[in-house]
């Protein structure tokens, strides 16, 4: 048995064969590491009388008493093989670009194998180690310790009564922190690749695997054909090849979204947790812990479970003549699939981009230093509910996403134009601007921010066309009285290429045919829409939108919000306008100022002026220009209805910042066959404070929108 006295046994003092035959044989290779915790699982287990540990195998040795002397020790995985008899199962804590080929050796040995996580450093391993196991016919179990939670069958069986509605998809989050010195343990430690050699170490295939192990699993993503696609969005402050803070988004065969956000940079260490969000719940597992937490509008509930050990659940495979028949593996590696895409897309993408340093603070000296990433959490809480990468977010340091199109005045891009392709279905996929500048360069929009991810920069949306969400989130019914979820989110898209003759963004002027397609993708309504810009001096421009709804079919098509369904001052749709936070906002019309007096009144402009801070201010993400090009100022927006407009204005303040025109205030509009209804606003974007004479001035020099 193990002990902690006992000298330590060699290879010439000690056979691997002087064991009895009724108990499985085993053998560790690395006792290092995570080893020593496979060394105490074994002990544990040896005491019981489960198993006996006949050898050992590591190039540094074992300190002298830690072995009993029974206990064989080899420098190798091969020399330990070649003493014989063959271990009943050989356990692999050793480095990730070591795995497959031990794995190899010990099944073309006859041995079964558990082997820690990542199984493997790439895909075509994978498919050599499944392969030879197949072969074999010899069991392969994977150290995700998380898929013996007895929690997960609970977590199966909620979602399969409906305890949280219908699934929008799960989450996966991990705020960690690792040090210099973390990365200095061993000469693989934070590498893609050493000596040519694939290593794929990295917060998402390595430190917080388990996460994203644990998350596919409750995806119902075990193999690689579960798999449909995986994104990666991969970043890194510390000085190392492997990324340290980065988003993962699967999308599994059977149509689930798993986004996974992760990071070794935060400020303290926090528990990982995998959320399945529903229409009527979530369910957090906090897989350290083996807590679950189920939260309904009945309230919110807390469990503890057991957890069946991964060791003991191989032994008991083999004792039931697994894989045929008996006890299953709870972490085959075929099942490990779908975790070995993960790490694949992540193998094969470009390296991760260093976050800049101004964006980045390290807290301690020495090898006890650690970076922390500004505003980590709130910018992976808001990756998780928007299922949204850092760099689709506009995070200043992530990637650059290029637009569609830009806006641009005299060599200033005041506008950017994005299609919506990158948006989740329920937050109503559609064409929007964002971000929207100022001049000199203040943003003045914001999209997918925390409070409503489905808000969505400057653009046309309603909740209500014929049943259909062209709004995002909950839909307020009559019936409900309240926001349900439901299936019920359309999405716009482009009807038609850009033309040959077609005015481009940079002579002023977009018109294009957009569609509103249902659920089903079947058009409900169609929609020309113009967007013409200009400047109106050196501090100022203008915006102007015209669109023009129009039936696809031959059948009247109701377009209606929360308000005509009941939900007094919820007025909102048409035109709106999300902005960022803003201080001092000030909001006001010509006839009074304030959230309440500007709020469902029909007036001919109103104007909103603050400190806006952009989508992502100082102690949020850091300013600076990178990504989305994120900059504050002072700034004044004037909304400008047209002169013959009886569309009452929606006005947020206090919740959150944003202006809207409303098509349906407290009735729904109807759109008949063969005539449109048309809306058009203009507004003036203008840097600095402006006054009500200012506003007027600039409204009576420029002209009316007309």
């Amino acid at each position: 048995m193990i002990q902690q006295s006992a000298p330590a046994a060699s290879a010439s003092s000690a056979a691997a064969g002087d064991v009895p035959a009724t108990l499985p044989r085993i053998a560790l290779v690395g006792v290092h590491g995570f080893g020593e915790s496979h060394l105490a699982n074994l002990a544990r287990l040896e005491q019981a009388g489960a198993l006996q540990l006949v050898a050992v195998a590591d190039p540094n040795p074992p300190e002298t008493g830690t072995l009993a002397g029974s206990v064989a020790v080899f420098n190798t995985l091969d020399q330990l093989l070649a003493a014989g008899p063959v271990p009943d199962v050989v356990i692999l804590a050793t480095p990730i670009q070591t795995h497959a080929p031990l794995a190899l050796a010990a099944l073309a040995a006859g041995a079964d194998v558990y082997t820690e996580k990542p199984p493997v450093a790439s895909m075509a391993q994978f498919q050599d180690v499944l392969a030879a196991a197949e072969s074999a016919g010899r069991l392969v179990q994977v150290g995700f310790q998380s898929l013996g939670s007895l929690a997960l069958p609970e977590i199966r069986n909620t979602i399969a009564t409906g305890g949280i509605g219908e699934v929008l998809g799960l989450s996966a989050t991990g705020m960690w922190l690792r040090t210099r010195g973390y990365f200095k343990r061993s000469r693989w430690a934070g590498k893609r690749s050493l000596d040519g050699i694939d290593v794929v170490d990295g917060v998402a295939t390595n430190a917080l695997a388990h996460a994203v192990a644990t998350a596919l699993n409750m995806a119902g993503a075990h193999t690689v054909a579960d798999v449909a696609s995986v994104e990666t969005d991969l970043y890194r402050a510390h000085d190392t090849q492997s990324d340290d803070t980065s988003v993962i988004r699967v999308r599994t065969a059977a149509g689930a979204t798993l986004l996974c956000a992760l990071t070794l940079c935060a400020p303290e260490q926090q528990r990982p947790s995998v959320t399945v969000h529903g229409t009527k719940g979530d369910i957090t597992f906090f897989y350290t812990e083996d807590e679950l937490v189920t939260t309904t509008a009945d309230g919110e509930r807390r469990e503890t479970f057991g957890r069946t050990d991964l060791l003991e659940n191989l032994l008991a495979a083999r004792a039931a003549g697994a894989p045929l028949h008996g006890t299953p593996l709870l972490s085959a590696l075929p099942d490990a699939g779908a975790f070995m895409c993960v790490l694949e897309a992540i193998r094969t993408a470009h390296a991760p981009l260093e976050i800049d340093a101004g964006h980045v603070s390290w807290e301690g000296d020495g090898d006890d230093a650690h970076p922390v990433v500004h505003g980590i959490a709130a910018l992976i809480e808001r990756a998780t509910k928007a299922q949204a990468t850092f760099a689709e977010l506009g995070v200043p340091w992530a990637r650059s996403l290029p637009p569609v199109r830009t806006f641009d005045l005299a060599g200033h891009p005041v506008a950017d134009y994005q299609d919506g392709s990158r948006i989740r279905a329920v937050s109503s996929p559609r064409p929007y601007l964002h971000p929207v500048r100022t001049l000199a360069g203040t943003v003045v929009t914001d999209h997918q921010p925390l409070d409503h991810v489905w808000h969505l920069g400057v653009g046309v949306a309603l909740q209500d066309v014929d049943g259909v969400n062209f709004w995002g989130g909950r839909t307020y019914t009559r019936a409900a009285g309240e926001y349900v979820w439901r299936p019920d989110h359309g999405s716009i898209v482009r009807a038609d290429e850009p033309s040959p003759g077609e005015p481009s963004a940079a002579e002023g002027e977009l018109t294009e045919n957009l569609a509103w397609n249902g659920p089903d993708g079947a058009p409900v309504l169609t929609e020309q829409r113009t967007w013409t810009w200009a400047a109106v001096g050196p501090s100022a421009w203008r915006l102007t939108l015209d669109f023009a709804l129009s039936p696809a079919g031959n059948q009247p098509v109701s377009l209606g919000s929360p308000g005509s369904n009941g939900r007094v001052g919820g007025g909102y749709g048409g035109f709106f306008w999300r902005l960022p936070e803003c201080s001092g906002a000030r909001v006001w019309t010509p006839s009074g100022a304030g959230e309440s007096a500007a709020h469902g009144s029909v007036a001919p402009w109103l104007a909103w002026s603050g400190g806006f801070t952009g989508t992502f201010d100082g102690g949020e993400a850091g300013g600076g220009e990178a990504g989305g090009g994120e900059a504050g100022g002072a700034a004044t927006l004037v909304f400008v209805a047209a002169a013959d407009s009886t569309d009452p204005w929606f006005v947020r303040v206090d919740g959150y910042p944003g202006v809207g025109q409303s098509l349906a205030w407290d009735a729904p509009v109807i759109a008949e066959p063969g005539s449109t209804v048309r809306r058009s606003v203009t507004v003036f974007i203008a840097d600095g404070i402006l006054g009500t004479e200012d506003i007027e001035t600039l409204i009576n020099t420029q002209g009316d929108n007309s």
